[in-house]
This record gives structure tokens, sequence and C-alpha cells, in this order.
């Protein structure tokens, strides 16, 4: 029988029948799916998870004879990274990085994956204690899952922790393109230290060359889209919290560097990785935590009235695309030359002589763009003007009144009196020619 999107969705599939899904199944686990278009916003396709993924949701699953099924779809769809810079990528079900799976340790899952891209894929489980057959690396443990095919995965769950699912065929493209997800495994048994609010998002990369409409998958390192899950500042949501309540952020990196992460306001401590909840004894008290590539790690603080920035510690991993290979301008006088060049390149800005910040100043933004669908190097404002950031960067948010459960963005934080650092003299000689002594 020819697999359509018809088929899957009333669950007669070659791949869904023999595995016995059902229609309802179907309809279900495609919520938001069907097509760019067609999908809502991941704001409002939530799922029932437990875990808050930034800028993404959680996969419903249904039940069926004491399995828990869930469904994934790769596909291409157009990706917005923040407004003014849109790519066509890879993902699964509509985004990336895909849904968020949640389950409990000891569930038994089965996991279809059907292939809308226009070459074959596979699925590995990053981390998973499951049968060599259903490990995901295409040529070793299965078949590729050619374009059309619905492949079924299933297995035991054998531990719990924060994990990724992500292509092992042709990894290099699809990764590069955002073909990941966070696999997320609770304990069967209530944690000794609860938390109150549990967060996860992928680190990653993309390379979007100006003006153009499609990730580079050959530039791994260099300066691009540094992005927490798929997003570049003021695009990423933040991370709201009452405060003294307990927060567990998970942070998986899929890019292709390490990344610093790095919490302003608390001492974290770092409570596990890819092998679960660490036991008390192993926790150790950060400020910032080196995810390595391919790693995961879960951070967990008691909550700080304040806006607190958290941010990867890598300086150029959070601005905006920037060329390396600008010359230093740092001291050089520029007078005369920016009008000169816009007579040839209109919109033109000299930049560099006391800094890069420099520019921002100069725009009705704030922000110097760049070429068409190209982001500023630094965005954002805040309640006191530019924030000089981009790429991996937000906001934890917390505040002494907000609700349980509620995890809207509450504004700027005000600050009580006497709590900000203000001007206490200006010099108004500053600027003037630095007299150096003779010898």
């Amino acid at each position: 029988m020819k697999l359509t999107r018809r088929n899957l969705l009333i669950g007669t599939g070659a791949g869904l029948v023999a595995s016995g899904a059902t229609g309802a199944f179907a309809q279900d686990a495609h919520v938001g799916h069907a097509s760019p278009e067609a999908a809502p916003p991941p704001a409002t396709r939530r799922g029932a998870g437990r875990v808050r993924t930034l800028n993404g949701w959680s996969l419903p699953h249904r039940m069926n004879g004491g399995v828990k099924e869930f469904h994934l779809v790769a596909e291409e769809f157009e990706h917005e990274f923040a407004p003014g810079s849109k790519a066509i990528c890879w993902g699964y079900n509509g985004s990336t990085p895909g849904p968020t799976i949640e389950a409990v340790e000891g569930d038994r899952v089965r996991i279809y994956v059907t292939n809308r891209l226009r070459e074959a894929t596979t699925i590995h489980w990053h981390g998973l204690l499951l049968p060599s057959g259903m490990d995901g690396v295409g040529g070793l443990n299965q078949p590729q899952i050619q374009p059309g095919e619905t492949f079924a995965y299933e297995f035991t769950l054998r531990q719990h922790g924060t994990h990724m699912y992500h292509p092992h065929a042709d990894e290099m493209v699809q990764m590069a393109q955002g073909m990941m997800g966070l696999f997320i495994i609770h304990p069967r048994e209530a944690e000794a230290v609860p938390v109150d609010r549990d967060y996860a998002f992928l680190l990653h990369n993309f390379a979007l060359h100006p003006g153009t409409r499609r990730p580079d998958p050959a530039v791994m390192q260099d300066f691009d889209l540094w992005t927490f899950n798929s997003k570049v500042f003021p695009a990423i949501e933040p991370i709201v919290a009452r405060t003294g309540e307990r927060v567990r952020i998970r942070v998986g990196n899929l890019s292709m560097w390490n990344h610093p992460i790095h919490l302003h306001g608390v001492q974290f401590e770092v409570t596990g990785s890819d092998g679960g909840r660490w036991p008390r004894g192993q926790w150790r008290r950060e400020v910032t935590e080196i995810v390595g590539v391919g790693q995961m790690r879960d951070i967990e603080f008691t909550a700080v009235a304040g806006d607190w920035a958290f941010h990867c510690h890598m300086s150029h991993h959070t601005m905006g695309p920037m060329g390396h290979d600008i010359p230093n301008t740092l001291g050089v006088d520029q007078s005369g030359v920016e009008e000169k060049i816009r007579r040839m390149l209109p919109g033109y800005m000299a930049m560099g002589e006391t800094g890069m910040s420099e520019h921002q100043d100069h725009t009705d933004s704030g922000h110097m763009q760049g070429p068409e669908n190209t982001l500023a190097m630094m965005a954002g404002k805040g309640p006191f003007g530019n924030i000089e950031m981009g790429g991996m960067f937000t906001v934890v948010k917390v505040r002494d009144d907000i609700a349980p459960g509620d995890f809207s963005d509450p504004g700027w934080y005000r600050n009580p009196a006497g709590t900000v650092a203000s001007r206490v003299s200006s010099d108004p000689d500053f600027g003037a020619p630095v007299r150096r002594n003779a010898r």
C-alpha cells in the first residue's frame, strides 16, 4: 500500500498497521504537524509534558496495549531564528528542534518515524540504553529510512535523565539543517529534592550566509547563528520563576563547539547529565559549566528576584552574524571615509574606531542591520537601553508574585530604590588628546 499522509492520519499506512497503530493515535500525534502553514506556533502546542522546552513543545502520545506511542515526521519547513531572519530548515513535526519526547523510567515506548525528506535518514537515541538494532546508525544497526517510508523503534526505558535524538545518516548535513530533539526520561520514583520548574533546550549553530535562505553544512565553527533551541536573542523565551522556587535547566549540546554556560545572580548546582540525576554527594557548585559537544548537563538553583543574564561565555557566541576578516580599525581616524564609500555602497556605516558598539547609536532601531535576511550583530532592548547581545543569550526573570505554573513574560524587573548603578560624575574633558609624560 502506498504510504500517504492520509494513510498516516487514518492509521492504515503499512508501517502503522504492522504495529497496530490506530487512527486516534495518528491524529493525536500530528498535532501541529501537517504543514508549516497549518502548524500553530509552539506556544499553543506545548503538549502535556512536565518540562518547559524553550520556544518548543512536548510531543503527545497515546497508549496502545501498555506501550506509549509517539510519531515523529522528518520534513523540511521554513524556520524563523528571530524577526528578520528565516531559513529553509529540516526538523521534525514542523519544528527545529523537533518536539521533546517525555516518558518515565520503565515505560515501553514505540516511536514511529516517517521520512518526508528527499533523502534517506535514521534516528539515533543519544545516550539511551537499548537493543543494538534500535540504536539508529544507518547501515550498521538498521536499513536507511527512505523517502516516504515509516519505521518503528520500540524499546523499554531502562534509565532516567536528559537525552537527545538526532540522525545518524548524512549526519553533517541533516544536523546542520536542524534535525535534533530532546528525549527526557523522568525517574520512576519521586525525586528526593524536587524541582518547581523544569526547563530544557539544545545548543546548536547554523551558518546562514548573508542574503541566503538555507544553512550551509560546510561551516561548523565560524561566526554564524549560535542558538538556544534554534532561536537567537531576543527571540529566545525568558526563563521565568517565582522567588524561592527551585529551578532546573537541562542543556544539551549538538552544536560543533563547546559552550561555557554562565548564569548571573546565583551559584547553581550541577546535578545531572546523560547519566541521570547524580547522587547528592556528586553535585557541585558552579557559576559557569562547560557543556561539551554531544553532552548534557542539568543545573539547579534557588530563584532570586531580578533579571539575570544566562548565556554562553564565548563572547562571539552572544553576537549575531559578522565577518571575521574585516580589518581591525580600533583607533583609526575614519573621518570622511563613510561619505566616500556610501557613494558606491549606500547604507555603509564606518565603525570600529572606538569599539564595535558605536554603530548602535546611529540607527533608528538602535542596531545596525546587515543584508537582507541577515540579523544585526547585536540585538534587543532592555529597560536601560540597547542590550549588546545576540545569539546564545536569554534572561532569567524571577519575581516575588508569579503564580505557580505561570510562564508568561513578566516584563522588566523593577529594581528597589538604591539598588541600580548610576552616574556620579561626568568628565567634561573626556575625549581630549591624551598627554603622555616626556622622558
